[in-house]
């Protein structure tokens, strides 16, 4: 009886080692203790379109470990992923869009990226109701406007990407010029991005020193010292750089990647983005444009009431009406 016992015992043993050996490495691996379907990424960031400036977008976000997912969508068919992929994406990064032609006007190029954008953004707010959109593609500050009226999102949620980068350049050239850190030099440029916008000498200040109070004459054409030319060569700066390689990118990348985290971290940091500004400062339609916002989880938060002078609140009036001016012709909007 316990040699019978004793041989059963053996062969209960080899089948349970045949039972190992049978098993796959994922089950000698782990233990199964919830089987159910996993929550989507809480921290989930879409980049649509992936040329130069998506991919430059999409490598500072995730090397800044900003998403725990990144999606990225195209309409190119040897890079095309469907829209179901940014499903459920906090940020959605908006970079796609036609390029100026040679001899093309301002308005056929702004109205050939609608008519892009009419196919894009609707797919996006089908996937992720609950995002915020950054918009990228130029010209932003009209694009922007034209995501806002497409998305049907609330306004403080669709951002376009404005002059973050434009400031970040002026303060750099202003810092080094001063032989300072640019973190210690304080100034911004807002209004449209591009030829019009707006530089704040009025504002310009380090330590709180105001650069005016110092040199009334600060950015003007009066100013011996020719401080308006730093201005300048931040307007300049991006023609240099396509002049040079064909393209701006990283720069753009990194701004955008900026804008990403105080989003992500809901850190209400100021930056100055494309928003609605309809009603501020005497300006009566609606255009976005860039004023210094806070940004936190849920977009944009506030704006901050900037103490403008006369000639700066003219400039920008300029800069929204010039925008205006082109908006108003656009058609399926």
């Amino acid at each position: 009886m316990l040699v019978s016992c004793w041989y059963l015992y053996l062969g209960v043993q080899s089948l349970y080692r045949e039972v190992l050996n049978m098993a796959s490495v994922l089950q000698k691996l782990v233990t199964p203790l919830f089987s159910g379907p996993s929550e989507p990424p809480r921290n989930k960031v879409t980049v649509v379109g992936v040329g130069h400036v998506g991919m430059a977008c999409a490598v500072s976000i995730v090397l800044r470990e900003l998403a725990d997912e990144l999606a990225l969508v195209d309409v190119m068919e040897d890079k095309l992923k469907d829209y179901s992929v940014s499903a459920d994406s906090r940020i959605v990064v908006v970079t796609a869009g036609a390029r100026l032609q040679e001899g093309e006007s301002r308005l056929n190029l702004v109205q050939r990226n609608v008519n892009i954008f009419r196919h894009i953004i609707p797919q996006i707010v089908r996937y992720s109701p609950n995002c915020v959109l950054i918009v990228v593609s130029n010209p932003v500050d009209i694009m922007t406007y034209v995501t806002w009226k497409l998305s049907g999102l609330p306004k403080h949620r669709v951002i376009g990407s404005g002059t973050n980068l434009d400031s970040a350049r002026f303060r750099y050239l202003m810092a080094e010029r001063l032989g300072i850190h640019p973190s210690s030099f304080n100034g911004w440029i807002l209004g449209e991005h591009g030829d019009s916008s707006v530089l704040v000498w009025s504002g310009t200040n380090v330590a709180g020193v105001r650069l005016q109070k110092l040199n009334p004459d600060i950015g003007k054409d009066t100013d011996r010292e020719n401080w308006k030319e730093t201005h300048k060569m931040v307007v300049d700066s991006a023609y240099e750089v396509i002049r040079l390689k064909g393209h701006t990118n990283w720069a753009i990348g990194l701004s955008v990647a900026d804008l990403t985290e105080s989003l992500m971290k809901n850190l209400n940091r100021v930056h100055p983005v494309s928003t609605m500004v309809k009603g501020m400062y005497g300006i009566s339609n609606e255009v976005y444009l860039s004023l210094p916002c806070v940004l936190n989880s849920a977009g944009v938060s506030s704006v901050i009431n900037t103490t403008l002078s006369d000639h700066e609140i003219s400039q920008l009036k300029n800069s929204a009406d010039a925008l205006w001016d082109i908006q108003k012709d656009l058609k399926d909007v």
